[in-house]
Formats: C-alpha cells, sequence, structure tokens
C-alpha cells in the first residue's frame, strides 16, 4: 500500500491507511473507526453562519471591485503622516480616515475596507459614526484582528504572529458592531539559499487556520493573507515555489480546521523576484508565475484572491493585476483582484497633506486609483493613471511591518 496520499492531510492519512489495512483484514469495525477519523480531518464543519459568510466572501469579489485596506496601526499611519508633515494626532487620523469614508461613488470599485480598531468605534463629533460613510456606499467593514509580529525562537529572524488568545471575544464584538469579514497577516521569508524553514511554514499555516476557523465561528470571512516578502535576490522560479509549498500547506490547516472555504477570500503576495534580484522580469513573467502558483495550491471553492501590493509602486501594482487578468493563462476560477492598501494610498495622502481644502482632491485620486485597479481585476486597464500623483514611486521597505 502507498504510504501517502497527496489531497489528504497528513493526520486523513494515517487514518486512511489504516482504514484500508483493516477492510482487507476483515475487522470492519475498527476499518469504520478509521473512516470517521477520515471524515473529521477532510469534511467541513457545520456552521450557523455558512450562507451569510459565502454571500459576503462572494459579495467582496464581486468583479470589478477589491478592497480598500486603510488598517495601519496608529504607528504605522504615524510614519505616512510623517512623509507629508502632519502630525499623528486622533483628530488627524480621523479626519484622514473620514476623508476615505465620505468619498463619493466609493462603492463603484471598492466591495470592502479593512479597519483598524480604533476606526470601526470612532465617532465623528457630531455623534455619528466614521464607518457610516462606508456602509451607506454598500462598502463591507472588515476588521485587522492580529497583535503584530514577533521573532519566531528556533529560527533565523523569522517571525510568527500574536493575536490568537483573545480572539474568539474580539470577533464577538466586531461583529455585532457591524463588520462581517477579518484580516490576519503572516509573514514568510525566502531566507538565502534555504528558504523559509518547516518551522517557519508549519506556524504560519496552522495560524492562520486557528485564526479562521474562530473568525468563521464568530460570523466573520477570514482573509488568509500569507505574505513572502520580497526581501532577498531569489529569481522568479524560487519565490514561485515556496509560495505555492506555503498556500498548499495553508489549505492542508484550513481542512484540518473545518474551515468554510467558500466562506474565506486569499490575501496572498503577487509572485515576484526579490527586490535584490538582478535578473529583469515582466509584468507577464511574473502573472504567469503567480497563476501557475495559485493553479496548483489555492482550491477552487474560494470565491476570491485579493492581492497584496507588496511594496510595488501604486500603478506597478495596477499593471501586475491587470496582467494577472490577460487571457491565455489557464483557468483561473477565482476572481483575482487587490486588497491594497499603500498602493490606493500614496498618492491620496499626498495630495491631501492634512488640509480641508485638499479633500476633494484627494478623494479624486482615490477613485483614480480605485477605478484603475476594478478595471485591472477585468484586464481591461489601459494605463491612463500612470502619470498622476506618486503612482510611479516604489512603495518598497525591507522586512516590512505595519
Amino acid at each position: 500500500l502507498p504510504r501517502t496520499y497527496p489531497l489528504v492531510s497528513q493526520p486523513a492519512n494515517l487514518h486512511l491507511h489504516s482504514f484500508i489495512r483493516f477492510t482487507i483484514m476483515g475487522d470492519y469495525k475498527t476499518a469504520e473507526k478509521r473512516l470517521r477519523a477520515i471524515c473529521s480531518h477532510v469534511f467541513t464543519k457545520p456552521n450557523k453562519f455558512a450562507e451569510e459568510l459565502i454571500a459576503t466572501a462572494n459579495k467582496i469579489a464581486t468583479p470589478g471591485k477589491g478592497i480598500l485596506a486603510a488598517d495601519e496601526s496608529i504607528g504605522t499611519i504615524g510614519k505616512r503622516f510623517k512623509a507629508i508633515s502632519v502630525p499623528n494626532t486622533r483628530e488627524n487620523r480621523r479626519a484622514y480616515r473620514y476623508l476615505l469614508a465620505s468619498t463619493p461613488g466609493l462603492g463603484k470599485n471598492i466591495s470592502g475596507v479593512i479597519l483598524f480598531e480604533e476606526s470601526l468605534f470612532e465617532k465623528m463629533p457630531d455623534g455619528s459614526l466614521l464607518v457610516d460613510g462606508f456602509k451607506k456606499k454598500d462598502v463591507v467593514l472588515g476588521i485587522k484582528v492580529d497583535k503584530g509580529t514577533r521573532w519566531l525562537p528556533g529560527t533565523d529572524n523569522e517571525l510568527y504572529t500574536q493575536g490568537l488568545t483573545d480572539l474568539d471575544k474580539r470577533c464577538k464584538k466586531y461583529y455585532e458592531f457591524g463588520a462581517r469579514f477579518a484580516k490576519w497577516r503572516a509573514v514568510v521569508k525566502i531566507l538565502p539559499n534555504k528558504g523559509p524553514s518547516q518551522n517557519a511554514i508549519v506556524e504560519t499555516a496552522h495560524s492562520l487556520a486557528r485564526y479562521a476557523a474562530i473568525c468563521q465561528a464568530n460570523g466573520l470571512v477570514p482573509i488568509v493573507e500569507p505574505e513572502i516578502l520580497m526581501d532577498g535576490d531569489h529569481d522568479l522560479a524560487t519565490a514561485q515555489m515556496w509560495t505555492e509549498r506555503v498556500i498548499a500547506r495553508c489549505y492542508e490547516c484550513l481542512r484540518l480546521q473545518g474551515v468554510l472555504l467558500e466562506g474565506t477570500l486569499l490575501k496572498p503576495n503577487m509572485v515576484l523576484p526579490g527586490a535584490d534580484c538582478k535578473k529583469k522580469y515582466t509584468p507577464a513573467d511574473n502573472a504567469a508565475a503567480t497563476v501557475t502558483a495559485l493553479q496548483r495550491s489555492v482550491p477552487v471553492a474560494v470565491p476570491g484572491i485579493t492581492f497584496l501590493s507588496g511594496g510595488q509602486g501604486e500603478e506597478d501594482a495596477t499593471v501586475m493585476l491587470n496582467a494577472l487578468n490577460q487571457p491565455g493563462l489557464g483557468y483561473r476560477p477565482w476572481s483575482l483582484t487587490f486588497s491594497y492598501g499603500r498602493a490606493l494610498q500614496k498618492s491620496v495622502l499626498a495630495v491631501w497633506q492634512g488640509k480641508k481644502e485638499n479633500v476633494e482632491a484627494a478623494q479624486k485620486m482615490l477613485l483614480l486609483r480605485a477605478r484603475a485597479n476594478g478595471d485591472a481585476n477585468l484586464g481591461k486597464y489601459s494605463g491612463y493613471a500612470a502619470t498622476e500623483g506618486e503612482a510611479s514611486k516604489s512603495l518598497y521597505v525591507k522586512n516590512y511591518a505595519y
């Protein structure tokens, strides 16, 4: 008998091998026990929120739309403000995020927004909620639920993500306040000459699966985000290989946790060479590697893949998304769309400058970038936003954390 069955998780593999062996031996009672154990590892668990989770995930993955990631922590938004000489005060954070929420027509190309906890509960001076602006535009509210990354002991400066301890209580609170999806960022590094450690891959996949299961148990669609950083000089083939392996391990663990895949979204990196790689690749090269990696690792049950920009400039991220949605790349059952933070807001912040008189112009810039990426999701972006604002500037930051 073969020792492993590639489409089944490792614990289920052990039970499956025993099931076949006991069946051949005629010990049907023991074989039945092994069969029940297999089912417990392979099949999705019942969930009272199932219909809502599936509807929410599909709504976010609506063609021509994507996610605005506005979930910067207080420290991270402070860095953004410092670049435009704006003090990092609660009043300024509220003013900027209200600029986003109140943008007329935002819902045309934005289906969901990821928020930091401060923004989800923030009240305006008149007593209304900041998020009311998003709700009026039928933009689904999402919430960042991880507590940041820390050094993973036993590794070469690799990271793990914190936040599981009280996640169930927080998810319940967020759901009651109107959030319907969540985001948890895990970070994977391709170490020189060896790639990510097995320790880091297992930790990333397990924590993302636990987070996803807890979210779904409390009504939130989990965005599964195993981000492979661009740090390093590795080539495109290396990035593709590790993207495949990491994502495949994530889905093995998601199945083990009984996660309803139809009620999830994936937020991966695009497959790109390392930032220090000397060989140059075209967007078409990168798109082919990305789609191949996804075809080999992501189940068709997942409704949408909402890419992170990963430090690409605004225009580069849009051009890459457009390349991913061109003909000739094979079967793509998912909506390949965007979940951009810096790649949607860099030019918006540069226009705003913290001044009330610039709000309207900044909102027009946000709509322009949102429309460009919405068109890219449909494979129809023609480059019309390439010279606007700071679209051409790189946003790469080594060891990026927020």
